[in-house]
Order: structure tokens, then sequence, then C-alpha cells
């Protein structure tokens, strides 16, 4: 990859044959881990300018219609997060000579509290072609960080690295996008609504209603990353609702309201309708009946043919997945069981996926495993042989594994005399559902038709017999490591500890997908590493700390929400512990800072761990001291017990659930991944929740 400066620019096409779509990524890292930002994208015209309102694509406009632009979302990188986007250059329209790629931060935060900014760009197969590092932001809330533009017949990046200090309002602005001022108004102690304030820093929102005229602004419940302890006095009014707009203006308005495009889009209804059934034992009648199956390999061509039906028959499902391995939008067709020669023996892959873009053929082959079943490197090998020779694209490999970055799932021998390069991507069937669930339940599909197609995938994935739960097992070191930490006898540097932290690792980002598909939010496990360093050496950093304490320990976070979820498996005590840390506001009477902190836990569980946190002393650590605690169910009549008899700063307060750990390595009712994915989702839902609702940052939640 090559490493340009600030300022300058390089051609794609002479650093790739296979530019014409490349996936830029905009990666950044938080010592705290909650920094974060939105990626947006807008195309130029000759002067500089967007066509309309429709060139300018953010978290609620993420994808253009022709397929040129696609935001892919976060992804979990070694130093923190990624944001993702697709570019397809070649459908990319005529009147486009620029592709501007900015990002913006949100209640007044700015890049220069992030660290290891950067910008990389990578060709369809996954290549990386271009990176570049920005190490000079500061008081900036709004960033462009590259641009890609035409010089004739080909396309050229360049590294810009220009901020503005007036967020995404300045920025849209300055590319011909106008901005709709909305005053505010001084909100009354006690008044009923809470919202941020309009015109805030990166909280400007398109999305239009028909005939180009803005929609009215709907108050979200409570501004995402807000103080809940702050109290009434400390939250802004609601806008005003604007009354007309110039078509194209861009309302400076808070976050969190619903999706508004220009089509109708249909979700699912989260409660079923009432059942016709006389009793509970009558089954209803499914697209993709699953009680039949028998055997592993019928569970397979069963899968596969499901999946990939569906892919073909829903546009917006297929385009989603298929987006982030290389492929170009355009008409899908999918195929199983297709025979093709090697050698003397013709090899049968799974499924085959092709895409059509004006005239030009995409092509993957599928690998599918079920139950936990592991993919076969002999297999994926011949796979990867095949594509080359007949100038296939990718091979795409599917199971209930969960892909961890700087670890192949399966390791392969490329040919480097071979002038064709195949990209070898892989897919958990937990990530196929979460897509699933993000389009019906909260983004929207074309019509009810793919809706319904999408809830019977779902339905399908979800069925006990249909092999394709997601990642279900940690794996044959998982039961000696843990016996050996209970007996004592598990030495220092034993090399089954890290294949225990990588499952652990595994199941952190199942547990993500499955709470981010639930809410329609991004979650994702936060990361604590510098750029640069080696995943496998901070899995053997945890696998020393694991030997030491006995504990597996992670942190994630939920896109919108300003806390960091910890959660904690001790293996010694069978415990798994879910926490968050919740700031105390500046300047609050102590008393009544507890007291409004139990009002908002009203609906906790009354098992809930509070621990007030105390100012370190001088030479005490970076950490705050810990203080009085108790459950919900003892403070609520006396709240005056988490105040120290002392006197000491209540900086803050740990909010803790303990639940019991399962026994068994696998997916059951008393498994440890079973009990971790329950403790995590009681834990955001019966506290994180009470704390404030996640506003819809990505527009997805009305």
């Amino acid at each position: 990859m090559q490493e340009i400066p600030k300022g300058a620019n390089v051609s794609l096409t002479a650093l790739s044959e296979d530019a014409g779509a490349v996936v830029v990524s905009l990666g950044w890292s938080s010592a705290s881990g909650a920094g974060d930002a939105d990626v947006s994208v807008l195309l130029l015209d000759e002067n500089g300018k967007v066509r309309d309102e429709n060139d300018f694509y953010f978290y609620n406009n993420p994808a253009a219609a022709d397929g040129s632009v696609q935001l892919l979302g976060k992804v979990p990188s070694d130093n923190g997060d990624e944001d993702r986007i697709s570019l397809d250059l070649t459908a990319v329209p005529e009147g486009v000579v620029r592709i501007v790629v900015a990002a913006s931060r949100y209640a007044g935060a700015r890049f220069g509290d992030l660290d290891d900014l950067r910008m990389t760009v990578a060709d369809r197969s996954g290549e990386p072609l271009v990176g570049y590092s920005i190490d000079d932001a500061g008081v900036e809330t709004a960033f462009i960080f590259g641009e890609l533009y035409r010089r004739g017949e080909e396309w050229k990046f360049r590294a810009v690295g220009q901020g503005y200090e007036t967020g995404l309002a300045g920025l849209a602005t300055d590319f011909g996008i106008p901005v709709l001022e909305e005053a505010e108004e001084a909100e009354e102690p006690g008044a009923a609504g809470e919202t941020g304030a309009a015109g805030e820093t990166g909280a400007v929102e398109t999305g239009f209603a028909g005939g180009g005229e803005p929609a009215a602004a709907a108050a979200p419940a409570r501004t995402p990353g807000a103080d809940p302890l702050a109290g009434p006095a400390a939250e802004p009014a609601p806008a005003p609702v604007a009354e007309a707009a110039a078509p194209g203006a861009v309302p400076a308005q808070t976050r969190g309201r619903g999706p508004r495009t220009t089509r109708k889009k249909v979700t699912l209804p989260k409660v079923a309708k009432k059942s016709l059934a006389e009793n509970e034992s009558w089954s209803q009648a499914r697209l993709f009946p699953v009680p039949s199956l028998k055997s592993d390999r019928e569970r397979e061509v069963r899968a596969t043919s499901v999946l990939l039906s569906v892919m073909a028959q829903v546009p917006e499902f297929g385009r989603r997945l298929t987006a982030g391995f290389g492929a170009p939008a355009g008409r899908m067709q999918t195929f199983t069981e297709v025979s093709l020669p090697h050698g003397d023996t013709p090899r049968r892959p799974d499924g085959v996926i092709r895409v059509e873009r004006a005239g030009k053929l995409w092509t993957a082959l599928v690998e599918t495993k079920t139950n936990g079943n592991p993919l076969k490197a002999e297999q994926v090998q011949a796979y990867v042989d095949i594509a080359a020779r007949r100038g296939y694209e990718a091979v795409i490999t599917l199971s209930n594994d969960v892909a961890l970055e700087g670890r192949p799932m399966v390791e392969v021998k490329v040919d480097g005399r071979r002038k064709h390069k195949v990209s070898l991507w892989h897919l958990s069937w937990a990530e196929a559902a979460h897509q699933a669930q993000l389009l019906i339940r909260h983004e929207g599909v074309g019509n009810a038709a793919h809706a319904w197609l999408l809830q019977e995938l779902l339905e399908y994935l979800r069925h006990e017999q249909s092999g394709c739960h997601g990642f279900q097992n940690m794996g044959a070191a998982w039961v000696p490591v843990r016996k050996g930490i209970e007996d004592e006898t598990l030495g220092l540097g034993d090399a089954r500890t890290v294949e225990v932290v990588e499952s652990w690792e595994r199941l952190i980002r199942q547990v993500c997908l499955r709470l981010g598909g639930e809410l329609g939010q991004k979650a994702l496990p936060v990361q604590r590493a510098r750029r640069g360093s080696d995943p496998q050496a901070r899995r053997v950093a945890a696998a020393e700390r694991l030997c030491a304490d006995g504990k597996l320990s992670a942190e994630l976070r939920v896109d919108g929400a300003s806390s960091v979820i910890a959660v904690s498996a001790d293996l010694r005590t069978s415990k798994v512990r879910t926490s968050v840390d919740v700031p105390a506001p500046e300047g609050a009477y102590p008393l009544v800072m507890v007291k409004r902190l139990l009002k908002l836990l009203d609906g906790a569980p009354a098992d809930l761990h509070v621990e007030s946190l105390l100012q370190a002393g001088p030479g005490a650590g970076a950490g705050p001291g810990s203080g009085p605690r108790g459950t919900l169910e003892r403070l609520r009549p006396e709240p005056g017990d988490l105040l120290p008899a002392d006197g000491s700063a209540v900086v803050g307060f740990r909010l803790s659930l303990l639940k019991g750990m399962g026994s068994t390595r696998g997916n059951t009712e008393s498994g440890f991944i079973r009990s971790v994915d329950d403790a995590v989702e009681r834990f955001y839902h019966g506290v994180v929740a009470q704390l404030g609702p996640v506003e819809g940052r990505t527009g997805r939640r009305g």
C-alpha cells in the first residue's frame, strides 16, 4: 500500500487494474472508547457543488439508487473503529467530477479528541491501494478526509485533510446545500419535552418529504451523549418547526428523528399479530420448513439455497451483503450445486453469486458450513484455484464462526504468477441475520413481499434445526482452561488460553450483532490499542491476564450512546458481570445527584449494584477510587448511603449486574455463550435504556 502525505494525489488506475470499484475506509480510535463520528459523501459537479440533495449521502440517506455510493457502516478494527464506504466508480454519473469523503462529530466533540485518524482506499478485491494519516486535527467538528476526482478516463485520489469548526452544516453549505437555521426557545423548568439544541454542531439532517419540502421535526426523547444526571435545567428547548424552506435545504436540527425518504419503505411490526391457532401446539406454515432436516449435508444445501434465493429476490438485502465483498450494483442471479472442472474430479461449490453490470460479470463461489462444522482449508483452496483459472472475482465462505481482525478464517496459498486476483471473504450466519433484521425492523425494504421474504429467512435462520445459529462453541480448549483456572493448575503461557481468548472475542462480536439488530443501531466491541499494534500480541496479553486473574473482559458501545458497557466473565466465581460508568454532572449537590440517578433507575432490576466513584487522590493512579455501594433495592429508601462519610468528591457511579455463568460450552439454555448473551441483553434493556433511550442517530428509530 502506498502512503501519501496531506495534499498529495495518486492515480488509482496506476495502482490497480481492479480500481473500477473501491472501498474507502475512515478510521479513528479513542482512549475512552466512546469517540465516534459520522461519515458523509458528496458528489460534486464541475462547479464544485452538489447537483441536488440526492448527491449528499449520510446516515439518513446511505445508498444511491444506481449503486455508485453505499455506506457500509462501522466495523471494529485493531485500534478502534472503521467506517467503510463502497464506491462503484463505473456507475458514477457523467456530471459528477469529484467525490468528497468527510466525517462529522456531534454534541460539541472535536476531531482533535480522536487518535489515529486515517483514510485508506482499497480496490474491489479488498487489496489496500493508498493510505493517508491525519495528525494535525484540532478543534474541527467536521473534516474532509479526502476526495476522488476524474482526470480524463481515470480516477485519482487526493489526501485533503481540511477541517470545519462549524460542523457538518458548514461543510454542507460550502458545497451548495442550503442550511435551514432554526431559532432556539428557552425551556422552562419542568417542561415535558427534552431535546438537544437546534443547530448543534454536526447535527445536520436532510431527508426530504415528497415534493422537496422538508418534513416536520419530531423532538427526540434525549440527546445522544447528554448527561443523564444533569436534570431539566441543563436541557435546551425543542426547536420550532420550520414552515417552509427552499428545495435542497438542510435543516440544522437535532438527531433522533425517524427516516424520511422520497419513497415509502416497508418495515414489519415488532409485535406479532394475534394467532388464530386453537392451541400452542399448532405450528405456523413457513416458506422455508426445517423439521425434516436430518443431516449436516441437508442443512448446508437448504441453508445455502434459502439465503442465496432471498439475496436474489430482495435487492436491498443482496446488495447489502455483496457490497462489502467488492461486488458492483447490478442484476443479481444466484445458483446452487454448480459443477466446475478441477483436475480429474469436478468440484461442486455450495453456491455461486453472479452480478451483471454494463455487460460485465462479477462472480463469487460460495462454500457453506452449518452447525459447528469447520471450514476445510483444502476445499477452500480448490475453489480459490478454480476461481483464479476461470477469471472469477471472489470466494465467500459462510459458517457459524465469526472472523477476527488479523486472523484469516482459512489459510490459502495464492499463486503470485497469476495476473488475475481472487479475493477471499467470510460471512457468518449471525451477520446475515443481523442485516435481515436491520432491514425489516428498522430501515425498510421496497415492498411488503420483500419484507415478508426477509422475515421468513430470519425465522429459518433462528430455527433450532437450521444449523445457522451463529457462533455456538467455545472450542476444545474451553473446558480444560476453565478447569485449570478453577483448580489453580493453569500455567502462564499455556497456548490453550489464547484459543479461549479468540473464542471470547468472537462471542463478543456476535453479541454486538444481535444487540445491534434488535436496536437498529451499530453495536461494536471497543478496542483500546494503538494503530499498528499486532492483534495476536494483544490476544496473548489478554491470555496472560486470564491466567493471572481468571477473567475474560471486553467492552462494547452502542452507536449514539455516551457510555461504554463493560462485560467480564469470572471463571473462578462463575459469574458474568455487566457494568457501565455514569459520570456525575459538575456543580450538582451530591444528594440531589444520587436521588436523580435512583429516579432514572426506577424500572431497573432490584439486584442492580450501584457504586459511587470517588475523585482519586495524589499518587492514587489515573482511575477513580471506590466508594460506598449497595443494591438498588437497599438504596432506594436510603439514597444517602451512596455518599462517602468523609465528604470525598463523587465523580460518578458504576452500575453493575451479576449473572450466573453457564456451565457448558455450547449455545444451550445453560451454556456459557447463552449466559453472556442474556446478561448483555438484560443489562442494556434493564439499566442502560433506563438512563435515556439511544437516539436514532442513523435516523432509523423514530
